[in-house]
């Protein structure tokens, strides 16, 4: 089968993964792969640092989050926009292991050769948002619907 995707240099940010080839709507494109935390030792290796802006977490489920990072593959290069043309799907494992359980990368839409591919990252934090987190967790995708932040509002706000 020909390679769906390439990583690149982004116009969004740094590295970025495009599609080599036309991908449906609804296409499984890639899983997200890395190192398999526990949210504690997810914290213990990275300190919880909400102010460094640079992260390949992907939170798995209650118990565990991926470190793409360490044992990563190329879905870690996927690109935050606001105006994204993929998403995150987190398939449970049919025996309820939740160490199994696993993330996928989707096309919401049809997506052309050599577009970039994108989806929400949904970053929530805890913490105050202020203006210089904001600029820690800014937006560069350039959408006309950017909200200009990465960061989404803290649970029950809009």
């Amino acid at each position: 089968m020909p390679r769906r995707i390439t990583v690149r240099r982004s116009p969004i940010h740094g590295m970025g993964v495009f599609a080599h080839r036309d991908i449906p709507a609804g296409t499984e494109i890639i899983r997200y792969q890395g190192r398999l935390l526990t949210h504690a030792e997810a914290d213990e290796r990275y300190g919880g640092n909400v102010d460094e802006g640079h992260t390949y977490l992907f939170t798995l489920n209650e118990h565990y989050v991926i470190d793409g990072n360490d044992q990563g593959n190329s879905a870690r290069w996927i690109n935050h926009s606001c105006d994204p043309n993929c998403h995150a799907v987190t398939i449970e494992d049919a025996h309820e292991r939740p160490e199994r359980d696993r993330i996928v990368i989707e096309a919401l839409r049809d997506i052309s050769a050599g577009e970039e591919l994108s989806f929400d990252y949904g970053i929530r934090l805890d913490v105050p948002h202020t203006r210089a987190r904001k600029r820690i967790w800014a937006c560069l995708c350039g959408s006309p619907n950017c909200t200009g932040t990465l960061l989404k509002p803290k649970s029950g706000r809009k």
